[in-house]
């Protein structure tokens, strides 16, 4: 056992090297990606701005606490595309026939897809980060033993939620090849829902954003714990907010266990 994790931690640190190299090697794209992600994440934070301008709250929530919201799920969102971009791949590979190669080398067959080489670098992690500690003090969110414990463990937490969620679609291509339609669908509901507390949506869709697709356990939740606001979504305890790490755990495990047995179902595409 002991052998096999030096060998996976091995590959893993050779996988980091080629991406960095790469993006490195290939700097105005690099340049032009990173000039793409703050673009793309400034702007929902000046549309969050204009609309806080005509309103002076969204449901009792300020900028400055809609911005921690908002850094809290990208701080999440970023560590899963950091880590777990390639698993998005899985249709291509199935459609192109490349995923037979998994089956004949001696790792886990998960590991070898999240480890496949890409032009991979935590620009938008280094934007997360950044704007997550702004936000922190912006929105006077005491830093205390219970954020230090817990925050890590609940930005990982939601990282596991995304990935569990990415990798139940990329399963879903063993039986249907194209599952563009489902990715677009998941990719819009967690951009466009997760930006705002779950309070404002209709009962059906907090239901949904808490117990089929739980993005409000990225952010949401664990928001209204460290800014000591009412939970009044689905009335639960402020404490649900600390329940995100447990969440994340669940959600993997249970993806993990249909992605073993799409493997198990898998039988090509006939190239």
């Amino acid at each position: 056992m002991a052998e096999r994790l030096a060998i996976w931690g091995d590959v893993y640190r050779q996988y980091w090297r080629i991406n960095v190299l790469t993006a490195l090697e290939y700097r105005a794209n690099f340049l032009v990606w990173f000039g793409f992600t703050f673009i793309y994440h400034a702007t929902a934070l000046i549309a969050l701005w204009i609309i806080l301008q005509e309103f002076p709250s969204m449901n009792g929530w300020n900028f400055p606490q809609m911005a921690f919201l908002y850094s809290l799920w990208m701080l999440a969102h970023s560590i899963n595309n950091t880590l777990f971009l390639t698993v998005g791949d899985v249709p291509e590979h199935v459609r192109e026939g490349e995923f037979d190669r998994v089956f004949v080398r001696p790792l886990n067959a998960l590991f070898q897809i999240i480890t496949t080489p890409q032009q991979i670098f935590p620009d938008e992690l280094i934007l997360a980060l950044s704007l997550f500690v702004l936000a922190t003090i912006w929105s006077g969110v005491t830093v205390d033993w219970w954020f230090v414990v817990f925050i890590p463990l609940i930005v990982m937490g939601g990282a596991l939620i995304d990935f569990a969620i990415n990798l139940v679609i990329a399963t879903c291509s063993f039986w249907f090849v194209r599952v563009d339609a489902l990715r677009w669908i998941a990719f819009q509901l967690e951009q466009e829902f997760t930006r705002y507390p779950i309070s404002i949506y209709t009962k059906g869709v907090r239901l949904v954003l808490t117990f089929l697709l739980p993005f409000a356990f990225m952010n949401y939740f664990p928001a209204t714990f460290f800014l000591d606001k009412a939970e009044d979504a689905l009335h639960l305890s402020p404490f649900v907010g600390l329940a995100t790490p447990l969440v994340g755990l669940v959600c993997f495990v249970l993806a993990y266990w249909f992605w073993i047995i799409g493997l198990n179902k898998y039988q090509g595409v006939g190239h």
